[in-house]
């Protein structure tokens, strides 16, 4: 099954990358993941909430995860989306809303 939706990562009105979903696992969704030039900025966000999952440090995790879920919005094909949790390493990304 082939899905091909775009999401986009959006900090105010500046695109910060795009996921183009290619597999979807109720909640979850995946593809791949195409930074702009402002995603250098927060990538430092993401590697530090996948480092903390990584050790199992939920708690610390959650407080980590707090800046890029205020900080950034994920926009569906149809709009932005409230509420989500968004993996993001190399070139691929996780997410589900």
């Amino acid at each position: 099954m082939t899905l091909e939706t775009t999401w986009r990562l959006m900090r105010g009105d500046e695109l910060l990358g795009e996921i183009v979903v290619e597999e979807a696992d109720f909640p979850w969704q995946s593809g791949r993941f195409i930074p702009q030039q402002g995603f250098a900025e927060v990538k430092p966000w993401f590697d530090e909430s996948t480092a903390l999952v990584d050790a199992e440090d939920y708690e610390a995790f959650d407080r980590s995860y707090d800046r890029i879920e205020e900080s950034l919005t994920l926009v569906a094909p149809d709009g932005p989306v409230d509420g989500f949790l968004l993996h993001v390493w190399d070139d691929r990304a996780s997410f589900r809303c």
